[in-house]
């Protein structure tokens, strides 16, 4: 049985469709036929060699991680999704196959997906939800239950994939929210919950300087090529920052500050997806409490499409290949 992808033959420009078996099922793994899969910026850092020589472990490689779909098959050891079922998934980055008819997805990272919840909406939430998810709830210490006490936030490419996530996620806890974007999204900045935006464009906003003259507890810096020396004068005395994205020059930043004892510090993000957290934030979505603010929907046989628009840098949340 085969399965046509948009496969990297491993050459910074050699993208091509091929049909390549489907895998045979391993223990706990589920066989999919996808519906949508969501592109992140780290699927074309590998393609362009950015993450060698550690991803792609072996071309061709079919790129894609963020997965929605039905179960078609299930594999020894399986007990929780039987052929039928729908689903959400986070592919392995080693193994990729997002962009394909089919894919194979561990049960361990699959969550069942209810009606309320649409493909493209699902499959949205893997990487960019699970990392605003992460970086408030682990790095920043929000309750989203809203049990804890007030933190002031800014969140950096507010309206982007991990941005737009990281705005209503944190506004479910006790959160004063500054965001920054351009000024095409203020507005739907504004309409996820930020009590404050800036556009980047600004002194101010180039500044992150909060309107209100707050300082900031934490930082979920979404964005590139903002150096330590915007966030310090903005961060409260005990402030961080959470890069999402670390650089050679973030790290070095985070090692001095470790190393100095600063009481304000940077916080390099590396994701660790986990299941519960997945099915938490379906369940957000299926509640109306959590949306995947959308781009852009692209068919599978057009997929160049949606990876140009990855590469530029400028979508507004999501952008989503459907199968």
């Amino acid at each position: 049985m085969e399965r046509n992808g948009w496969s990297s033959s491993g050459f910074a420009d050699s993208k091509v469709h091929v049909e390549v078996p489907i895998p045979t099922l391993e223990q706990d793994e589920v066989l999919l036929k996808l519906e949508a899969t969501s592109l992140n910026p780290v699927d074309w850092k590998m393609q362009k060699g950015l993450l060698r020589p550690f991803l792609p472990r072996k071309f061709p490689y079919i790129p894609g991680t963020d997965v929605a779909g039905e179960v078609i098959k299930v594999g020894p050891g399986v007990k929780n999704y039987n052929a039928g079922d729908k689903v959400v998934a986070m592919l392995s980055h080693a193994t990729g196959g997002g962009l394909a008819e089919f894919a194979v997805a561990k049960e361990s990272l699959t969550v069942a997906r209810p009606p309320e919840v649409s493909a493209a909406e699902g499959a949205g939430l893997p990487v960019a939800a699970l990392t605003a998810h992460q970086a408030l709830t682990q790095s920043a210490g929000v309750k989203l239950d809203g049990s804890s006490q007030q933190v002031n936030l800014l969140i950096t490419a507010a309206s982007g994939g991990v941005g737009q996530y990281a705005v209503q996620l944190a506004k479910l806890g006790n959160t004063h929210v500054t965001a920054t974007c351009g000024a095409r999204n203020m507005d739907l900045v504004k309409s996820l919950g930020a009590d404050e935006v800036l556009d980047y464009r600004t002194p101010d906003g180039a500044a992150l300087k909060s309107p209100s003259g707050r300082k900031y507890d934490s930082v979920i810096h979404c964005a590139v090529g903002i150096p330590w020396s915007t966030f310090e004068p903005n961060l409260s005395a005990n402030g961080k920052v959470i890069d999402i994205t670390p650089s050679p020059s973030s790290l070095m930043t985070f090692a001095l500050k470790k190393l100095t004892f600063s009481k304000k510090q940077l916080v390099p993000l590396m994701l660790i997806p986990k299941k519960k957290n997945l099915d938490y934030l379906v369940k957000l979505v299926e509640e109306g409490k959590l949306k995947t603010v959308i781009d852009s929907k692209h068919p599978l046989r057009k997929a160049e499409d949606a990876w140009a628009k990855s590469i530029d840098g400028h979508a507004t949340g999501k952008i989503i290949v459907e199968s």
